[in-house]
């Protein structure tokens, strides 16, 4: 071979052929060995386009042959389980007839017993009969053979003496053989039907149903989202699931670890939850229901409403930025709400309230109403209220609404009937009221055009508020929120002790 040739030359003969060397000739043959020739093999080639593009496609094959070893694996132990979940099947299936054949027989049991006793009453009312009539009918054949007998006696005078007590006698008898007393009191056919049609329909609709509960749904995460202080779950059953589902429960923590509660039960799968906290974390999770009972959970979801993305101990983060309107639902029937229930007008003279569409009862929050039109001096009033106010009184008239009420002059705070804190300075066309709710330090602040109206109106607020305003025909407002807190409200403003930080 060429890569020897080397060596063939340097002596003189190929490789590992001729005699060994003799001692003599070695110094000879040590001054002739020529020096080390080196041998020239030329480096690999780089691999060439195509050459990476089937290593990859090979890579990719390997995975697949490897999935499908493992696919293998598992329809064989599939096999098994079927084997053993067949004979399993049919031991239970044979059990349940073998049951509904006990009750068959147990029925059988009970229905001949009503049999033998219909048979022994009737036997015993025939026999009664016999015995009766058999009675009667020799004490009938006596008195005959004796009528016969006077009959025959040639004692004229005798008869006499004795004709008119035999005609009555005979008389009598006849009459106690009357209407009724040769018929059987007794049917000797049995009147017993044995409704069998409904088990034979029962037994030939007898069939396999499922008897399953529902696979544990599947939560759909690209659908799940939360708006504000509302949260919009979507699920779904699993792919291959093939158990009838007849609805869902979803359940819903109290956004502070607390344990879950049901928010929804019916057939839809998705869901929308108002009313939640604000800057809240809430855990949610689905089951499904059947005939057969409750299915497992889907995996928890951990959803976070109105995020703010702020710094974690500045007051700005305690704010959680809300957007809420008007709700037409609850407020009363003279109000009249347009511009996506952001602008509230009414029909009314008189005072009458409605609420925001959402729940306030964390953080703090701050929202805005511009005045759009005010004639003859109305005094509207702005505050927040329970959800259980009264609607066609002026707001703050009873005890589930803090108000501040505003005319062009002055203001006043009212709660439960109670006027406090007069202050100059009131409202007109273009005016905005602002009002801020510290969850934080349980506070409400009322602005007009930017400026604190008065002190803290209302302290030792806690629980769950619905923004709330009132008017008469008088006035339009327009709700803003969505806002910031003011730049007044500081960080020094906040109780430390009731910070979330």
């Amino acid at each position: 071979m060429q890569k020897h040739s080397g060596v063939e030359r340097a002596w003189g003969r190929p490789a590992g052929t001729g005699s060994p060397l003799q001692p003599s000739e070695a110094p000879a043959l040590k001054r002739d060995i020529p020096p080390p020739v080196v041998r020239n093999e030329a480096l690999p080639s780089p691999p060439s386009p195509e050459e990476g593009q089937l290593s990859q496609a090979l890579t990719g094959l390997t995975d697949r042959a490897t999935e499908a070893k493992e696919f293998l694996v598992q329809l064989r132990n599939m096999v098994q389980h079927i084997q053993e979940n067949g004979v399993e099947f049919e031991a239970c299936l044979v059990a349940q007839c073998d049951a509904l054949i006990e009750a068959l027989n147990r029925r059988k049991a009970q229905l001949l017993s009503r049999v033998n006793k219909e048979h022994e009453h009737k036997l015993n009312v025939v026999r009664d009969q016999i015995s009766h009539c058999t009675v009667k009918l020799r004490q009938t054949t006596g008195l005959m053979e004796y009528c016969l007998e006077v009959i025959k006696e040639n004692d004229p005078s005798g008869f006499l003496q004795i004709s008119d007590a035999l005609i009555r006698r005979v008389h009598m008898t006849e009459g106690q053989w009357g209407k009724g007393t040769l018929t059987p009191r007794m049917n000797s056919d049995f009147d017993l039907t044995l409704d069998s049609g409904p088990l034979l329909q029962t037994i030939h609709q007898l069939d396999f149903v499922q008897m399953k509960v529902p696979a544990a749904p599947m939560l759909q995460l690209e659908e799940c989202c939360t708006q504000n202080n509302s949260a919009t779950l979507s699920w779904k059953q699993p792919p291959l699931s093939t158990i009838a589902v007849d609805g869902y429960i979803l359940e819903l923590d109290d956004g502070n670890m607390g344990p879950f509660r049901e928010v929804y039960v019916g057939t839809e799968t998705i869901c929308t939850v108002d009313g939640l906290h604000f800057n809240s974390t809430y855990k949610a999770r689905v089951k499904a229901f059947n005939n057969s009972g409750v299915g497992q959970y889907s995996k928890t979801l951990v959803m976070q409403t109105s995020e703010t993305g702020l710094p974690p101990c500045d007051i700005q983060s305690l704010g959680s930025v809300s957007w809420f309107t008007f709700d037409p639902v609850s407020a009363h029937q003279d109000i009249i709400l347009s511009n996506d229930n952001l602008t509230v007008s009414c029909n009314s003279y008189d005072d009458r309230v409605v609420m925001g569409n959402s729940a306030l009862s964390r953080g703090v929050h701050y929202w805005e109403m511009t005045v759009d039109r005010y004639d003859n001096h109305p005094d509207p009033a702005f505050g927040v209220a329970r959800s259980d106010v009264l609607k066609d009184v002026m707001l703050g008239k009873d005890d589930k609404a803090w108000a501040m009420y505003v005319d062009n002059n002055r203001s006043w705070f009212m709660h439960n009937n109670s006027h406090t804190n007069r202050t100059d300075g009131g409202i007109s066309k273009g005016a905005t009221i602002g009002i801020l709710m510290d969850f934080t330090r349980g506070i409400l602040i009322f602005l007009i055009n930017d400026e604190q109206q008065g002190p803290v109106a209302f302290e030792g607020l806690e629980g769950v508020y619905y923004p709330a305003i009132s008017l008469n025909r008088n006035v339009q407002i327009t709700l803003h929120t969505g806002l910031p807190i003011p730049d007044f409200y500081t960080t020094g403003e906040a109780d430390p002790a009731n910070s979330v930080c």
